[in-house]
């Protein structure tokens, strides 16, 4: 393999920092419906996207099959009900509660592809589970004591991370059919309009939003999506996948940072503890699936 154009260790952290904004500036819109800005987000998305899709790859929208045209079409109706629910929970509850809980995709992605597709357990995977979701439980208990609707925001975070993984989920075998460009323009699209439907049933105003609100919409559609997720993409070339998700746990720990210095919040003790213990039994939970354990749960001994 010929020798990347830029280091793709350097694409990583970048794209870890690029993501890591996207919770502070959906805090910055406050005030304005999470539907409307996980609409925008992807609107915005799919327009800076179309010159290139129409110039390279119309010619794929003809092969795609009506199988991957269904599958496509419930990814992004997936994704725009995890744009609703997490974007919804920082209404809630801190962006660090948050972004912790959502981050815990992995494991639900995991215990979605044993449930389909008969995806074994190894110990470590377990353990590393366990731990996770006992860290999420300090911080519901600890939000809790904040407050009732706190807790309501880190449910609805979980829920989010619940519908990202049926994205994930539905769209993993159309990837191998179609190109990245064409697949996430699709998806995008679908959950655009999904979105708008969405919006439209629940009255809320397309327009009349301050113009910094604009400005944060451009934003969230640039900078995590494009500079965030399209890197992680591209350096999927040339680092392991392991490795880019290994990445991606660290954004907690970038989204509260952020949060720190551009919204004030501070992390109370039951955020600091949960979200540590999280982002262990996640780093934990890379390595276990990321090889191959000599021994495994087979499916009867989980009954």
């Amino acid at each position: 393999m010929r020798l990347p154009p830029f280091n793709p260790y350097a694409a990583v952290v970048i794209g870890v920092i690029a993501v890591s904004t996207s919770a502070i500036l959906v805090k910055l819109a406050a005030g304005t419906p999470s539907a409307i800005i996980a609409n925008y987000r992807l609107l915005f998305a799919v327009l800076i996207m179309l010159p290139i899709v129409l110039l390279k790859y119309r010619h794929e929208f003809r092969l795609i099959s009506k199988k991957n045209w269904m599958l496509s079409i419930l990814a992004g109706v997936f994704l725009a009900f995890h744009f609703i629910l997490w974007f919804e929970s920082l209404n809630y509850t801190s962006v660090a509660s948050s972004v912790v809980l959502v981050t815990m995709q992995p494991i639900f992605a995991f215990i979605g592809t044993y449930l389909l597709f008969q995806e074994r357990f190894s110990y470590g995977t377990i353990i590393s589970m366990i731990i996770a979701l006992f860290g999420s439980i300090i911080i519901g208990i600890g939000d809790f004591q904040i407050g009732g609707m706190a807790l309501f925001g880190d449910i609805l975070a979980l829920l989010g991370a619940i519908a990202v993984t049926f994205y994930f989920l539905s769209g993993q075998s159309v990837r191998k059919h179609l190109s990245l460009m064409t697949y996430t323009f699709i998806v995008y699209g679908v959950s655009s309009v999904t979105l708008i439907i969405y919006n439209l049933i629940l009255q809320n105003p397309f327009f009349g939003y301050p113009a910094d609100h604009w400005w944060v919409f451009l934003a969230l559609a640039i900078v995590p999506t494009f500079l965030g997720h399209t890197l992680f993409n591209w350096a999927l070339k040339w680092l392991s996948t392991s490795t880019i998700s290994m990445g991606i746990i660290f954004e907690p720990i970038g989204a509260s940072i952020l949060a720190y210095f551009i919204l004030g919040e501070s992390l109370t003790w039951s955020q600091f503890l949960g979200g540590t213990i999280v982002i262990f039994g996640l780093l934990l939970f890379i390595m276990s699936t990321s090889r191959k354990a000599k021994v495994t749960i087979s499916r009867k001994s989980l009954k």
